[in-house]
């Protein structure tokens, strides 16, 4: 497909939803292509994935850089491998305000709640604690608000009886990497 989106995504771990948006995007009607994936994490298990499928990947950890200088190789890293939309999969540091509206309408998040439901961390404890009967994931729109911007597409998940986080946690996956794909193809095509 010509005049895809250019993706990067970055990553803290493992990977799961960045292997689930390169996978999604070898579908020759897939409107966006990964064009790179960084971490914060030179070990992240992410990575190593991510070079057997011959994406180009950038790994720098922010130890004694500082956020600003941290940040400004981050960006210059996207900018160069000619980014257009970030997603951050998994990636586990919070942006600065200055990245943020850098990249502003253009950087993407996968979040294991219903937003505006349990933002930040501990989400499927939190949810199961309160008794919701339902979780689930959403993809938004990053702001310089803590999972506070706006909802492109959520994904529900019924809480059983017995669930703890980890099962919990286990179920929101496999909806999280059945959702992140779709949600960015339409974002990039709205």
């Amino acid at each position: 497909m010509a005049d895809r989106t250019r993706v990067g995504v970055l990553i803290s771990g493992r990977g799961s939803n960045m292997m689930a948006l390169a996978t999604a995007a070898l579908e020759p009607d897939c409107p966006y292509e990964v064009v790179m994936v960084a971490s914060d994490k030179p070990d992240a298990a992410g990575l190593d994935w991510a070079r057997s499928h011959d994406l180009p990947t950038f790994a720098l950890s922010p130890r004694g850089l500082g956020k600003p200088a941290y940040e400004a190789a981050i960006d210059s890293a996207l900018r160069d491998a000619g980014v257009e939309v970030v997603a951050l999969a998994g990636y586990m540091r919070l942006l600065s305000d200055t990245f943020v509206a850098a990249w502003r309408d253009r950087i993407v998040n996968i979040h294991p709640s219903l937003l505006p439901k349990y933002k930040g961390l501990d989400t499927h404890a939190r949810a199961i604690a309160a008794k919701d009967t339902v979780g689930g994931c959403s993809v938004h729109l990053v702001t310089e608000e803590l999972d506070g911007g706006a909802v492109l597409g959520q994904a529900e998940v019924p809480i059983r009886p017995g669930d703890d986080a980890d099962s919990l946690a286990n179920r929101v996956l496999a909806a999280e990497l059945a959702l992140y794909p779709k949600t960015l193809a339409a974002f990039v095509t709205r």
